[in-house]
């Protein structure tokens, strides 16, 4: 914990040496933008993977779907439960189609169980339809599945090194039909923000109109474009202008960027504070536990039971008060948050209750 504390008050150092005002951060408009209708297709679809070790699930369904698929294949199955349970299991599949894919283009594929099947390592996917959110068959996957790690299992005991019930099928899927995307309408295009923020989106319309086209910021994450008379029937050429073009990054929003999961914290160089007081108290709950044995006289009827014994403690530490003052900066806060040991979990409370308190400048986003 104070290691990473210690790190962040190095970036923040290292931040604050160098101010928004002595250098400028230029970003190219690819990076942060792309253009309206052009966006990824999303495919499903329901297979079995065969080949399992015993690590399949022992679902009806599964067994019914066996039996349908051999009778497609041409092989007479007279009852599914012929079909021995374990080696076969009913699976989802997943993929992604980018835009302007081509009929015969391979994509990969993400293979995850439906019932209760322990693992599809060794396991090979027969050929799955996968289909759009209309119902229309676009790819086709199959092949066998790399799950990355291994699951064994043993008398009650386990061990696992990787989630092994969800795996990938690189390149196992085909695309069956082209996927065609409109680039704008007749005179114009509209570019969309990955982030809606006003500034930027008046900087980019300005950019383009300066040194291309006429554009207009219509919001704060999208830009209108018109297409210049030469590039209407060239508009990849347009567009690969367009992207290039870069643009000023720097005084981005203030924002803090916290995931409470894994105690990971990301502080914007524009974090502003108004004047605070914080107090940390540094308490410890502490939980133990005995294993004991009761165990009766000789000859007393009695049984033996066994039981535990608990004892919780709760410690409670002198607490810190650490004043700020107006206008401190990201070096400051993490430098005073460090002086009173304040681990990466009890900062992501402080800054939530530095905002609520109306303290801390900037938007706390939780991931």
């Amino acid at each position: 914990m104070k290691k990473l504390l210690k790190l962040i008050l190095v970036i923040a150092m290292i931040t604050g040496m160098v101010s928004s005002e002595a250098m400028s951060t230029m970003v190219r408009i690819k990076d942060i933008a792309h253009v309206k209708g052009v966006r990824n297709n999303q495919l499903v679809g329901y297979g079995v993977v065969v080949g399992l070790p015993g690590t399949g699930d022992n679902s009806r369904s599964t067994q019914i779907t066996n039996q349908m698929l051999l009778q497609n294949l041409g092989t007479v199955i007279e009852q599914s439960n012929y079909i021995q349970k374990g080696s076969t299991a009913a699976v989802l599949v997943t993929a992604t189609v980018p835009p302007f894919a081509k009929n015969g283009d391979q994509i990969d594929l993400t293979v995850s169980t439906m019932a209760d099947a322990k693992s599809l390592e060794g396991g090979v996917l027969i050929q799955t339809q996968l289909r759009a959110p209309n119902g229309e068959i676009v790819a086709i996957g199959q092949g066998p599945v790399s799950v990355g790690g291994i699951s064994k299992d043993s008398n009650g005991s386990s061990t696992r090194t990787a989630i092994t019930t969800t795996g990938r099928i690189p390149r196992g899927g085909i695309v069956e039909r082209d996927i065609n995307t409109t680039i704008g309408d007749e005179n114009s295009l509209t570019l969309l923000l990955d982030k809606s923020d006003y500034t930027m989106a008046t900087r980019v319309a300005n950019t383009i109109n300066r040194n291309v086209t006429s554009a207009k910021a219509v919001d704060g994450s999208s830009i209108r474009v018109a297409i210049p008379a030469k590039f209407n029937e060239d508009r990849i050429a347009f567009l690969s202008i367009l992207e290039n073009m870069t643009v000023d990054a720097t005084n981005d929003k203030a924002r803090v960027v916290v995931n409470e999961r894994t105690g990971t914290i990301v502080i914007g160089s524009e974090v502003k504070l108004l004047p605070a007081a914080v107090a940390h108290g540094n308490i410890t709950v502490t939980v133990q536990t005995t294993n004991q044995v009761s165990q009766p006289e000789s000859f007393s009827g009695g049984s033996t039971v066994a039981f535990a014994n608990s004892s919780v403690s709760v410690n409670k530490g002198a607490g810190s008060l650490v004043t700020m003052a107006a206008n401190s900066t990201l070096n400051d806060l993490v430098r005073a948050l460090n002086t009173i040991g304040v681990a990466p979990i009890d900062l992501i409370s402080i800054m939530q209750a530095l905002r609520e308190a109306g303290s801390l400048q900037a938007e706390i986003q939780v991931i």
